[in-house]
């Protein structure tokens, strides 16, 4: 197959400087999807006649006028939460089988006003939560490194398509991890940024409190390219935050000599603690931060397990509100894993509600204070590599601590990165956090990283094959 693994800034100057067209790069990604995605079902719907028209008006505007910005001619896809006009999107449930929304979300409007070309809609959990389901009219993703493995979710079509090159990146949305942990399994980038920065209206909700939306994709840089498009107030989403967007790629390269990066070894140590090689790659991440002269040292927090119980109370209690009518009408219809996480919501009480939204306070308290000092913190994404999918458990959210709710909690910025590769060469991961709205320096601490430690030449061997072909 002709082409080559190629990122967003890549394929961005590739189309400036007229070696590459829109329509050829749309059409290389259309044929990767055709040799891959039968076995990895990261589209839950493939647009190819869409892709091709919005292709070939790229290529034309491209030709008259020059691009518009690097997201102009690049193909991603939109995770099937996010409203299309005229596209169905189902949120992979049986009850939006049909539905078909009348117009674009916003963050769809503005990647599309940026120029980017939609292969199509991607897989993920039933209304972002009740996942992975095999009882559903359609597959769960798999992952490119290992199909026998799991992407972790909700994003997890989004993820599996930017590691195997279907995509150069697309939105998430993350309640409790979505975006982090398919980053952190199928070893790409994904940014939750600060709560209320990118609009979430047309988004299904999931937890009101506690969703986000934020880009992925195979590089810190191609995320904070997306981010630019995606960012900026929203009259439509009333938690949306009414302040000016930075440039993202202004100090992108700025290094991280001087930054003070607390590390919260107990969460990854003592609370929940993290396989071999997930410690390796962030130890390695520990020492390589420093050798680009960041000052390395300790955060403690409250244990991870505080976090995550008080942010599992509120996911719970906020999806079963988003969606009780059909809870009462048409529970049978949602498949078997949603359909039991969603009824744990009978077990708590208002009081319990208000209880952990106290004590989601005092934990937001106490992260600024431990953030007074540093100016990124960093953990484990996910504790361990990608587990067989076959394997997970219908309790999954719920039965162990969680490395990425606390920052849901918290509506933080937060980042996950590839750090190596562990058992079966499959990918690990490490999270970076910063203060609110401090995505231009978060951004910045984990491009240097990235850039230093050489991940972003690997791909899955799967996706080589189909490219050698």
């Amino acid at each position: 197959m002709n082409g080559e693994f190629i990122t967003i800034a890549e394929a961005s100057a590739k189309i400036a400087s007229r070696q590459i067209s829109p329509v050829e790069l749309t059409r290389q990604c259309l044929d990767r999807v055709e040799a891959l995605d039968s076995q990895l079902h990261s589209f839950i719907r493939l647009t190819p006649d869409r892709a091709m028209a919005d292709a070939r008006k790229a290529e034309a505007e491209i030709a008259a006028h020059g691009p518009k910005g690097p997201l102009h001619g690049i193909p991603i896809g939109l995770k099937d939460i996010i409203d299309t006009a005229g596209i169905p999107t189902t949120c992979q449930s049986r009850l939006l089988r049909d539905n078909q929304p009348a117009m674009d979300a916003t963050s769809a409007a503005r990647l599309a006003d940026a120029g980017t070309i939609l292969l199509g809609k991607m897989t993920t959990h039933e209304f972002a939560d009740g996942g992975p389901s095999f009882d559903l009219p359609w597959p769960p993703a798999r992952n490119p490194w290992n199909p026998a493995h799991f992407t972790a979710g909700s994003s997890s079509g989004t993820g599996a398509a930017i590691a195997a090159g279907m995509i150069l990146g697309g939105p998430g949305t993350d309640t409790g991890g979505s975006i982090r942990g398919p980053a952190a399994l199928c070893g790409i980038a994904g940014l939750k940024p600060t709560y209320g920065l990118v609009s979430r209206a047309g988004v299904a909700p999931a937890a009101y409190s506690l969703d986000h939306i934020g880009p992925m994709a195979w590089t810190v840089e191609d995320c904070a390219i997306l981010l630019q498009a995606m960012a900026g107030h929203d009259p439509a989403d009333p938690a949306s935050a009414r302040r000016p967007v930075p440039d993202y790629m202004a100090g992108l390269r700025g290094g991280v000599a001087g930054l003070r990066v607390g590390v919260i070894h107990h969460f990854h140590e003592v609370d929940y603690p993290v396989t071999e090689a997930t410690r390796g790659g962030i130890d390695t991440a520990i020492a390589t931060l420093r050798d680009l002269g960041a000052v390395i040292q300790e955060t403690t927090l409250s244990p991870l397990a505080d976090w995550s119980a008080c942010g599992t109370l509120i996911s719970i209690t906020e999806r079963a509100a988003a969606y009780e009518p059909w809870m009462r009408e048409r529970l049978s219809e949602f498949s078997s894993v949603l359909r039991d996480r969603l009824m744990l919501s009978s077990m708590v009480s208002a009081v319990d509600y208000v209880q952990a939204l106290r004590r989601r306070r005092e934990l937001c308290l106490e992260l600024a204070l431990a953030m007074a000092n540093v100016d990124i913190l960093l953990t484990a994404t996910q504790r361990a590599e990608a587990p067989l999918i076959d394997a997970i458990s219908r309790w999954d959210n719920i039965e162990r601590p969680n490395f990425t709710m606390p920052f849901n909690v918290a509506g933080v910025p937060a980042i996950s990165v590839c750090s190596g590769f562990g058992a079966g060469d499959l990918p690990v991961a490490v999270q970076m956090i910063a203060k609110p709205f401090q995505e231009a320096l978060l951004l910045r601490a984990a491009h240097a990283y990235e850039q230093a430690a050489g991940w972003r030449g690997r791909r899955p061997s799967l996706a080589k094959a189909v490219l050698a072909a």
